[in-house]
């Protein structure tokens, strides 16, 4: 941060002149013409030292900076304006946005005095519980020079703390916007000490792929969880990878670089440090570094032994027969996953997808997948399911979204018993002292509020080699209207994983009744779980040693499965019954074919067990 003794391209004494001076000539600039005697305000005053405004709400005259970026599109247009004097409070950010509404004309460089009213906006709205934005909005603009120097404050590792947030206050139902920033030792404190201010990183190692809207995620600490593959890995809910860092682009989306994970962004990006609805604190660069690609490669897992069954869970992201990755999944499933024997595929949409007509089968979505799969190479797979009821299992609407059992006859055959429908519970049995079925396929207690709008669970009966296996097919309740990581409520509020809560009671007591008719079955509950292998959903699944979560048998470098916001995670599982786990002879596989990569054609990696019943 520039010191307290910088040049300033004005004096402040001298503001109500400029302006007046100014005023017959500032070409393109929204003149005012302040009172001399008017009390001039700066931009740290303006931000304080707590993260909304002490001035919130007030008119401000004469606030003096320097425009270090300019906003032409979108619904947030304006430029970002910051003090070239700062204060000896490392607190207090410099800069701050001024909302023009319309494409402000001002040019990097320029300085500028702005009058106008101070206001807190919250991008997502009140009810997101995201932190709120300092702004000078309905504005007044006079430009007083031209190609001024721009200050800048570099972000790197050193400089952002370990620690990432101190606990809300409780009297304020957890809310950290009234606790004075320690910007040394917090890191969300440290980034809002930055707030509006011109920042710079150096050399920074992607950790979530750019996507359509011109956005990626870096890393300005590159040993913080560090993935085998150049990712940043979500540990546990009190890791939250500090050195995470969204980078937006003040260009076209034409000009934001492809970029996978592990790639580079070489030299400096540089430019104002915002806070947006998707992603919290953003380095909207005027300046964006150059990619230096690391050739990441899609992954492909072993092909299972003749005595290994293949199981594999999939999400494949509402595929309908209008889609265009028909090809690019069943090349995912035959090259990359090797033709698992059984794959459990989640986001299955019916035959004409979102067209809300009362439509519920999906045959034809699945004869165009098994027909792909043949055309790549691989097995003549056949398939089981049950239709929803129309609209009544979440996801897109029309859609009717579901989990499908794939498998090949070849290897393994389905054990069909009648009476599996979308409303039925199935039960549990006992044949000759086994435990069987009483509908297969069959869904798991539809009938239970824990699945209320919310994908039912599939349950189904396998032979393979003769022994039994159950498989349990799961598509649990999303994290839509969790708190952001950047909330400010801290910790944040993880509404959802309410319902996932009682959904993995609900599917961990039906894995007990399997056990309690035969504890040595062999059970294998799969899926995306939308639910870390160290969260209560899964402490709840595992409950009673009924289940493990497999992917914890990975190195911790390689569990993940999905990618968002720079944290590489588990959301898709493999959990296995203690028959399977005692055992120690199965292997298990996070095959990374999507969540790293650009050109995704799912935002999930999936999941492969082999393991010899």
């Amino acid at each position: 941060m520039p010191s307290k003794s910088a040049q300033s391209p004005f004096s402040r004494s001298r503001l109500a002149a400029i302006a007046v001076a100014v005023a017959c000539g500032a070409s393109g600039a929204v003149v005012a013409t302040a009172p001399a005697h008017a009390a001039a305000v700066a931009v740290h005053d303006i931000q304080g030292n707590t993260r909304t405004s002490p001035l919130a709400g007030q008119q401000v005259t004469d606030v003096a900076g320097v425009v270090t970026g300019v906003r032409t599109y979108g619904s947030s247009k304006g430029f970002w304006l910051q003090d070239t004097a700062p204060d000896a409070d490392p607190a207090t950010s410099e800069g701050v946005f001024v909302f023009t509404s319309s494409a402000p004309t001002v040019k990097t460089g320029d300085a500028v005095t702005v009058s106008g009213t101070v206001s807190e906006y919250v991008p997502g709205g009140a009810s997101s519980g995201n932190q709120s934005l300092t702004e000078i909005t309905k504005p007044t603009v006079t430009v007083v020079s031209s190609g001024n120097a721009v200050p800048v404050t570099t972000i790197d590792a050193k400089s952002v703390p370990a620690a990432y947030t101190a606990a809300g206050d409780p009297a304020a139902n957890g809310s950290v916007n009234g606790l004075p920033l320690q910007p040394k030792k917090y890191a969300l404190d440290y980034y809002e000490s930055l707030e509006g201010q011109n920042v710079r990183i150096g050399s920074s190692r992607v950790v979530t792929a750019s996507d359509a809207y011109a956005e990626l995620w870096v890393t300005v600490k590159p040993h913080e969880n560090r993935t085998k593959r150049g990712g940043t890995r979500y540990a546990s809910y009190d890791a939250q990878n500090t050195g995470r860092l969204q980078i937006q682009s003040l260009g076209t989306v034409a000009d934001f670089p492809t970029a996978d994970v592990g790639d580079v962004l070489s030299g400096t990006t540089e430019g104002p440090l915002d806070f947006n609805q998707y992603g919290g604190y953003t380095l909207v660069a005027r300046e964006l570094g150059t990619l230096a690609p690391a050739g990441l490669q899609r992954e492909t897992t072993r092909a299972q032994k003749s005595g290994e069954l293949a199981v594999a869970t999939y999400n494949v992201e509402n595929l309908d027969p209008s889609d265009a990755t028909f090809e690019e999944h069943a090349a995912a499933i035959v090259d990359h996953l090797r033709s698992p024997d059984i794959v459990s595929l989640e986001e299955i949409q019916d035959n004409n997808g979102a067209k809300n007509d009362g439509t519920v089968a999906a045959d034809a979505t699945m004869k165009k997948l098994i027909d792909a799969i043949a055309a790549a190479g691989g097995p003549a797979y056949d398939w089981r399911s049950i239709d929803p009821v129309d609209n009544q299992d979440g996801g897109e609407p029309g859609g009717n979204i579901r989990q499908v059992f794939l498998f090949n006859p070849e290897r393994v055959s389905f054990t069909d018993r009648a009476g599996g429908d979308a409303t039925t519970p199935v039960g549990v049995t006992s044949e000759k002292g086994r435990a069987a079925l009483t509908a297969s396929p069959g869904r798991i207690d539809p009938a239970n509020d824990a699945w209320k709008s919310s994908r039912k669970p599939l349950a189904g009966e396998f032979t393979f080699r003769g022994k039994t296996v159950f498989v349990i097919a799961n598509h649990f309740a999303s994290k839509g209207g969790d708190q952001a990581l950047t909330s400010q409520y801290q910790p944040p509020t993880r509404s959802s994983e309410t319902q996932r809560h009682a959904q993995a009671t609900s599917v961990n007591a039906f894995v007990k009744d399997i056990l309690k008719v035969q504890r040595s079955a062999a059970v294998v509950t799969l899926g995306d779980i939308n639910d870390f292998e160290f969260s209560g959903t899964a402490q709840r699944l595992e409950d009673g040693g009924a289940l493990w979560s497999a992917i914890k048998s990975l190195p911790k470098s390689e569990r993940y499965t999905y990618d968002y916001q720079g944290n590489s995670q588990v959301l898709d599982q493999i959990l296995i019954s203690p028959s399977i786990r005692v055992k120690d002879s199965f292997a298990y596989d996070s095959v990374h074919i999507n969540s790293e990569f650009h050109d995704q054609i799912s935002d999930h990696d999936p999941q492969v067990l082999r393991f010899r019943p």
